[in-house]
């Protein structure tokens, strides 16, 4: 298998201070991203929906448990015969809530999954993050997530409920400890997308995905 170049402390020491100006610049950039993102507008959400959950029925306010702010990630419902692979690794990367909860933050998986099957993945997956079933609701074509999947950002005034950001795709991608963990790798992803040297292990984007007891 390929390798990188083998170089002296001297000469990597300086290709990495050159590589250090360009992530610091980056870093600089998102930072610049994260402000325009809290001046974004927000949008009022209709107060009528009904998720289904372990504990029974509940509505969008009760997501938050007590809090200002709530964090949803709608997972994609695949059928009755399928688990949406990147959604469940998404979900696999979803560490200790009491950091958000710190920050008077809640955060929620839901899906448009019967509850039943909902926590049948659950169970499996050994998830100890709050799920709710949003199947019956308008919930996922609201925030914009449609059929597919998404990660949503809300707020509440005490009354009413109001989204304040959405993002899919590669938006949420970047949120994943693993593929941020691979970006810092000389083999990367193993994606053949990306821009790597000759020889360097790649297969098709997706194709390796599997839900983690699979593997």
């Amino acid at each position: 298998m390929a390798l990188p170049e083998v170089v002296s402390r001297e000469q990597w020491q300086a290709a990495r201070d050159a590589l250090l100006v360009q992530e610091k610049e980056a870093t600089r950039a998102l930072d610049a991203l994260a402000a325009q993102r809290r001046r974004l507008p927000m949008v009022k959400m209709p107060g009528d929906y009904a998720f289904t959950g372990p504990s029974g029925t509940a509505g969008l306010r009760d997501l938050f448990e007590g809090r200002d702010q709530l964090v949803v990630y709608q997972f994609m419902d695949n059928g009755p015969d399928d688990i949406c692979s990147g959604c469940a690794s998404f979900t696999d990367n979803v560490g200790r809530l009491e950091h958000l909860h710190a920050r008077n933050t809640s955060y929620a998986v839901v899906s448009n999954m019967p509850l039943t099957q909902l926590l049948q993945v659950r169970d499996r997956m050994e998830w100890t993050v709050p799920v709710w079933s949003s199947r019956g609701t308008t919930f996922s074509d609201d925030i914009g997530a449609g059929g597919g999947f998404g990660l949503a950002v809300f707020v509440t005034d005490g009354t009413d409920v109001f989204q304040t950001y959405l993002t899919s795709a590669r938006g949420v991608d970047r949120l994943r400890f693993d593929f941020n963990i691979l970006d810092l790798t000389p083999y990367g992803r193993q994606e053949s997308w990306e821009d790597s040297p000759l020889g360097w292990p790649q297969t098709q984007p997706y194709s390796w995905w599997r839900l983690h007891d699979e593997y």
